[in-house]
């Protein structure tokens, strides 16, 4: 059997002839024939586009197309297909703090190691040398950052942003702050399944409005718990900052939680390591120093195994409890606690910086 040939032009100017009813123009004119033309030997396949799937003269407009190419080959072998724009309205997908430069997790292995201490007087720190600062405690089983703020009787109100009702966080000493702490009674424990306590977090994160920030802390539970994989699910952590003391637990504790972090499917940079109440020092005698739960060298070791620095070592003083307590943090007094929460917040600046310029931006976690 002897065939003709057929090229691209002849399919186009047979289509070329075919009208859409009402319009006075053919399908080729109206862009309706898409640009997927396959020719092989004597069979011709391409695509239709109509605006709907239900498009009234979709049938008659195929069969015309079908006879128009016939009539030039009538040995051809027609195939066409229909393609129909998907037209359903995405769903906005708004970005979560598009305003935030920064976002670091303050973290810790265990509990009672002065994590949220330490997350305190870093923030307040950074917004006296001048940073737009929020603190948002997600401590969901033992929020403890109002009380160091002085904010335990703190009133949530609301207003509308671009249509959407959002949270207004306290603010004190320069730093937004939001904490479960806010939402409870402070005299009742707060019972949370991990489902709960999740969307608490989310809402916390998602639901107020922090503005434009250059740092946000996060102050995270103890260990590793649904808290920590929401948040990484929820936010590109810039890094986190793992706190410590030198007792040997904590730094058990401490490895567990840098190894959490460092997992391939989490992937968030850690920015260093705080080694906490690093020794005591009496009040009147500064120069004194006890090593009570340790030496620098277990900490160190912690940090040269996952080749991460030591960007602080806070020394245990009774004065830093004492100012928590009384909602006042240390740091905003002359004291050598106070300098070495700031020499902490100027080594974390650095880190940051030091991150940003040799990673990529960290992306939120997709568990499947």
């Amino acid at each position: 059997m002897e065939y003709t040939s057929i090229f691209p032009a002849l399919i186009t100017e047979a289509l070329s002839t075919v009208r859409y009813p009402g319009s006075g123009k053919n399908i080729v004119e109206l862009g309706m024939v898409a640009d997927d033309l396959r020719i092989d030997g004597n069979k011709v396949s391409f695509s239709i586009i109509f605006e709907k799937s239900t498009d009234p003269f979709k049938a008659s407009l195929l069969k015309s197309a079908e006879a128009a190419i016939k009539l030039k080959v009538p040995s051809a072998e027609v195939s066409i297909n229909t393609i129909v724009p998907d037209s359903t309205p995405k769903a906005e997908v708004r970005p979560v703090l598009p305003g935030v430069k920064n976002i670091v997790a303050i973290s810790s292995g265990k509990g009672g190691v002065g994590k949220s201490t330490v997350a305190a007087n870093l923030a307040v720190a950074l917004a006296a040398d001048g940073y737009r600062v929020g603190l948002l405690d997600a401590d969901i089983f033992g929020p403890s950052v109002p009380k160091m703020f002085g904010l335990e009787n703190a009133e949530l109100y609301m207003h509308e942003v671009d249509g959407r009702n959002l949270i207004i966080p306290a603010e004190k000493y320069g730093v937004k702050v939001l904490s479960i702490g806010f939402l409870i009674d402070p005299s009742s424990a707060a019972v949370w399944r991990g489902a709960m306590a999740s969307n608490a977090l989310k809402q916390l994160i998602e639901q107020a409005d922090w503005g434009e920030l250059d740092y946000f802390l996060i102050d995270m539970p103890p260990g590793t718990s649904d808290i920590h994989l929401t948040l990484v699910q929820t936010l590109g952590l810039t890094g986190t900052l793992v706190v410590t003391t030198p007792q040997q637990v904590a730094i058990a504790d401490a490895r567990k939680g840098i190894a959490m972090f460092r997992d391939s499917k989490i992937n968030v940079p850690v920015l260093g390591i705080v080694d906490n109440m690093a020794w005591f020092t009496p009040e009147p005698h500064p120069e004194e120093r006890y090593y009570l739960f340790g030496n620098d060298e277990d900490v160190d070791a912690l940090a040269k195994e996952f080749d991460v620095p030591v960007l602080a070592r806070i020394p245990l003083v009774s004065a830093v409890g004492a100012h928590s307590d009384s909602g006042s943090p240390i740091v905003l007094e002359p004291t050598a606690s106070a300098m070495a929460f700031r020499h902490c917040a100027h080594e974390l600046i650095e880190a940051v910086d030091r991150r940003n310029g040799n990673l990529p931006p960290t992306q939120k976690v997709s568990v499947h």
